[in-house]
């Protein structure tokens, strides 16, 4: 009988610590940050694990040759309870988000499933692989979006599915290893993404910046005051203006360094090092997002999943 540690293994427990922070930006860039929020993204880690055991359970003839220390192959966990466990997942996945979440949520949370199990049973060895688990990050951001304006929130999916894309791509090489250009491709688009996730500028820091740049009261007393409060709303806003760079040249440095090592040495060891760093780093790029959808004591939270990921991946692999 499989015991939690081989469950744990089979769901890459750790790596789900990149998935809430996809909500949580999602649902600070449409607005819609409220009560629900943790529990659609529990809802998206129910998904998540879903996929991988998914995954695991489609793999299980290749993993006997290439991974047999899997859970599958060593007997630790069978084809039937891997799948019975995905099944379960993502019923719990989509059920959970459409209880919190009503109609707008369910009707992302099902397609995010069908897209995940499309990537799992017919695309990832395909040439379109990698699109469509970009696809699924995608939508796992716009579900955190769901209960607020949705346009919104489409600028920050597009960066997480563009990150997403760059670790399918190096996946794809994690047993065999990889030629020079293929980490080179996916740095420059790591620095796009790092890049995509400071630029645009939310509307509601446009109207804090007008806030701050207000003219004060005639009253010479009420004036110093009133100094005293634009001087702290000044500090505020710069601080708001610089925190989602810190955060995106964080994830940039940690994931780019990586990719840097599989172009000087291409080999299977480097590029599922560059996976790991990839998916374990992703929170703070997605702190990078939260903070300038606006919430930024949230979006340093988020980033700070990063480090600990790192650390629980030296326990149980997150690829």
């Amino acid at each position: 009988m499989a015991t939690l540690a081989d469950l744990a293994e089979l769901v890459r427990a750790p790596a789900a610590l990149s998935v809430p922070g996809d909500v949580i930006a999602g649902a600070a860039a449409a607005g819609a940050l409220s009560p629900r929020t943790p529990a659609l993204a529990g809802a998206s880690v129910l998904l998540y694990w879903a996929g991988m055991a998914a995954n695991d359970w489609s793999d299980r003839h290749l993993d006997a040759e290439e991974r047999p220390e899997r859970p599958i192959p060593s007997g630790r966990v069978t084809p039937a309870a891997a799948v019975g466990l995905a099944a379960g997942l993502t019923a719990a996945g989509v059920g959970l988000a459409a209880a919190v979440g009503g109609r707008r949520a369910a009707a992302l949370a099902v397609p995010l499933a069908a897209t995940i199990w499309g990537y799992d049973l017919l695309a990832k060895n395909t040439a379109a692989g990698p699109a469509v688990m970009a696809a699924c990050r995608g939508l796992d951001v716009l579900l955190g979006a769901s209960g607020g304006r949705l346009t919104r929130a489409l600028p920050a999916a597009a960066t997480v599915a563009a990150h997403t894309w760059t670790v399918t791509a190096l996946s794809r090489r994690e047993v065999t290893g990889a030629d020079a250009s293929l980490p080179m491709r996916t740095l420059a688009g790591t620095a796009a993404v790092a890049a995509s996730a400071v630029v645009a500028v939310p509307r509601a820091r446009r109207a804090a910046d007008r806030t701050v740049h207000q003219t004060g009261p005639a009253d010479p007393a009420a004036a110093v005051d009133g100094a005293g409060v634009r001087a702290g709303r000044t500090r505020s806003a710069r601080i708001a203006a610089v925190l989602p760079a810190v955060l995106a040249g964080w994830y940039a440095a940690r994931y780019g360094a990586a990719q840097v090592e599989v172009v000087r040495d291409p080999s299977a060891g480097r590029v599922r090092a560059a996976v790991g760093a990839g998916i374990t780093g992703l929170p703070a790029l997605q702190g990078a997002l939260t903070a300038r959808g606006g919430a930024g004591l949230l979006g340093v939270a988020v980033a700070a999943a990063a480090p600990l990921g790192r650390r629980l991946a030296r326990k149980v692999s997150p690829t």
